[in-house]
């Protein structure tokens, strides 16, 4: 059910415009997250005992979640006020292309400064936003368990003059602590990084991406177990429209996603 009316929306699309982000607070039931925080427990385990340095940096996992159960709620990846939001940046009709996660523990390191993903175009203006991140973590997040670190009004910049306004001080760091429930809707070129966690207990941050319909991201896809996609609601499958149909999901995958330095 939708929180935002439509005027509340578009405001919230306004800041995001503004900022390259946006912060929904309260925005899931926690007992919804708590699930999701359980679910995800025994994927992750065989991650860290497989891999002990971490498949994306010193003590940081990406994890692919299967798009089944309770990872496969259209509440969450249909949220109406999300999407509502998504459309206002991003275009119409936009596409799901990703559901993972992206977890530091002990051992985790800062990352360096980077954007997940290249301009459209070399040597020319930055476009308006066509790759969004909604980013909701399974365990409240403060500063001693790698909050995101970002910065704001970089999206919509190159890279190079994102660092030097960094280094200047015109976009300050600024490190977002989350509770459960809490979601942000973020433009992946915005200059941003990952932090340490210096506790003992993992911190996973869901990551789902939309893109605009004509987008296409060869490195993330979302595999739709056939009896999921049928029992969805039409939005949810008009969402999910360019992702592969498979019989069953995988339960483990090949993590060769990897965020870069752009």
């Amino acid at each position: 059910m939708a929180r935002y009316d439509e005027s509340t929306r578009d405001a919230l699309a306004d800041a995001f415009n503004r900022d390259g982000f946006v912060l929904l607070r309260n925005h899931f039931p926690r007992a919804t997250i708590e699930a999701w925080r359980d679910a995800f427990a025994p994927l992750l385990a065989p991650h860290v005992e497989s891999d002990a340095n971490g498949n994306r940096g010193p003590g940081r996992y990406y994890v692919t979640l299967p798009f089944e159960g309770l990872f496969a709620d259209p509440a969450i990846v249909c949220d109406e006020d999300i999407v509502g939001i998504v459309e206002r940046v991003a275009g119409r009709d936009p596409v799901m292309c990703q559901l993972a996660t992206d977890t530091p523990v002990l051992g985790s390191q800062f990352q360096e400064w980077h954007r997940d993903t290249p301009p459209l175009f070399d040597d020319a203006p930055e476009t308006p936003s066509f790759q969004l991140a909604v980013n909701f973590p399974l365990v409240d997040v403060d500063d001693s368990n790698g909050p995101l670190e970002t910065t704001r009004g970089t999206h919509r910049i190159s890279r190079e003059e994102a660092l030097e306004g960094l280094e200047a001080g015109r976009f300050p760091a600024e490190r977002v602590p989350m509770q459960v429930g809490d979601v942000m809707i973020r433009d992946v070129r915005g200059l941003h990084r990952g932090t340490p966690n210096l506790t003992g207990v993992p911190r996973p941050m869901v990551v789902i991406g939309y893109s605009r319909g004509w987008y296409f991201r060869p490195e993330v896809h979302i595999d739709v177990p056939r009896k999921v996609l049928a029992e969805l609601p039409p939005r949810s499958r008009r969402l999910l429209r360019f992702n592969p149909v498979v019989e069953e999901t995988a339960r483990t995958f090949d993590e060769n996603y990897r965020q870069f330095a752009y």
